[in-house]
C-alpha cells in the first residue's frame, strides 16, 4: 500500500538474522517476489484478517499484507525467524502478529474470527496430519491455500478409480471443493527439495455429500483403505463389527474394493455403522 514504510529487501534480513533453511525443520524458502505475489493473489486475501502457517522469514507474509490482507497473524517457532518477523510487524503495526509457537500444538483455525482464513507453505513433514484436521472443521474455515508437497497434493484431489485416490480424498471430497492452483519447481526454493510443489486452495461446501459422522467416516476410510487390494468385506474387518450386514445396511456389494466408492458410498457406510 502506498503508505506502507519501505522495507528491507528480504534477503537482507535472512542475512542479518543468520536463517539458513533447517532440515530438521522441513524448511525450504521461497524469496522470489513475482512467485510470492502470485501466491498471495491466489489465496484472496483482500479485506480479511488471514493465519499464516509457518511464515519463515516472511517473504509470503510480505506478498500477504501488500494483497490487501487486513491482518497477517503469522505462526512460526524457528527463533531466528520470530526474530525477523517481529521486524516486519514493528514496521508495520496493527497488521502483524507474531504467534511463536509450533502449529501442531496450538489451534491456528482460532486465532482470528471465524471463519478463518488460512494460508501456509506447510512443512512437508507435517502437512498431512495439519491439513486432516483442518479438513474437519468446515464451519470455521472460510477458505485454505496451502503449498504442500506434490504427492500429498495428488492424493487429496485424487477421483475413485485413480491410483492416488484413498483416505484424504475422502475427506477432502465431503465437505470440500479442492482445486490445484498451480505447481511450484524445486528450484523454485532455497534450498530445493527433492520434489515439486503444489499450490491448493480449499473451499468449504454449504452442505456435506452426504450425511455422515466424521469420525466415523474416517474410520471406515482408514479401515477400508488400509488393505486397499482386499474386497471390502475382507478388509472392513477392522471395524469390529459383522461385515456382511454393515454393508447390506450401506447398499454395497462387499466384492467390491475401497477405491471403487464413491464419497457418498462411504458415507452410507459410516451412517450403518452408527446404527450397527
Amino acid at each position: 500500500m502506498a503508505d506502507e514504510p519501505a522495507l528491507p529487501p528480504l534477503r537482507e534480513v535472512i542475512a542479518r538474522h543468520g536463517i539458513a533453511a533447517r532440515k530438521a525443520l522441513g524448511q525450504n524458502f521461497l524469496l522470489d517476489t513475482n512467485l510470492l505475489a502470485r501466491i498471495a493473489r491466489a489465496c484472496a486475501v483482500e479485506g480479511r484478517a488471514v493465519v499464516e502457517i509457518g511464515a519463515g522469514p516472511g517473504g509470503l507474509t510480505r506478498a500477504l499484507l501488500a494483497a490487501g490482507a487486513t491482518r497477517v497473524v503469522a505462526v512460526e517457532r524457528d527463533q531466528r525467524c520470530v526474530a525477523a518477523l517481529g521486524e516486519l510487524a514493528a514496521a508495520l503495526p496493527g497488521r502483524l502478529e507474531v504467534v511463536d509457537a509450533d502449529t501442531t500444538t496450538i489451534d491456528a483455525v482460532g486465532l482470528v474470527p471465524a471463519p478463518a482464513t488460512i494460508v501456509g507453505n506447510l512443512p512437508f513433514n507435517v502437512a498431512t496430519p495439519l491439513i486432516v484436521g483442518w479438513l474437519g472443521r468446515p464451519d470455521s474455515i472460510a477458505s485454505m491455500t496451502l503449498m504442500v508437497q506434490r504427492e500429498v497434493a495428488d492424493r487429496l484431489t485424487a477421483t475413485p478409480g485413480a491410483k492416488d485416490y484413498g483416505r484424504l480424498a475422502v475427506l477432502a471430497g465431503w465437505r470440500w471443493r479442492v482445486a490445484r492452483l498451480f505447481d511450484v519447481a524445486a528450484r523454485a526454493f532455497v534450498p530445493p527439495p527433492k520434489v515439486t510443489a503444489s499450490v491448493l486452495r480449499f473451499e468449504p461446501m454449504p452442505q456435506p455429500v452426504a450425511e455422515a459422522d466424521a469420525r466415523l467416516l474416517g474410520r471406515v476410510a482408514q479401515a477400508a483403505f488400509g488393505q486397499r487390494r482386499k474386497m471390502l468385506r475382507s478388509s472392513l474387518r477392522a471395524l469390529s463389527v459383522p461385515v456382511e450386514p454393515l454393508l447390506a445396511a450401506a447398499g454395497i456389494d462387499p466384492t467390491r474394493r475401497a477405491e471403487t466408492l464413491t464419497t457418498a458410498e462411504f458415507c452410507a457406510i459410516a451412517r450403518a455403522l452408527a446404527a450397527a
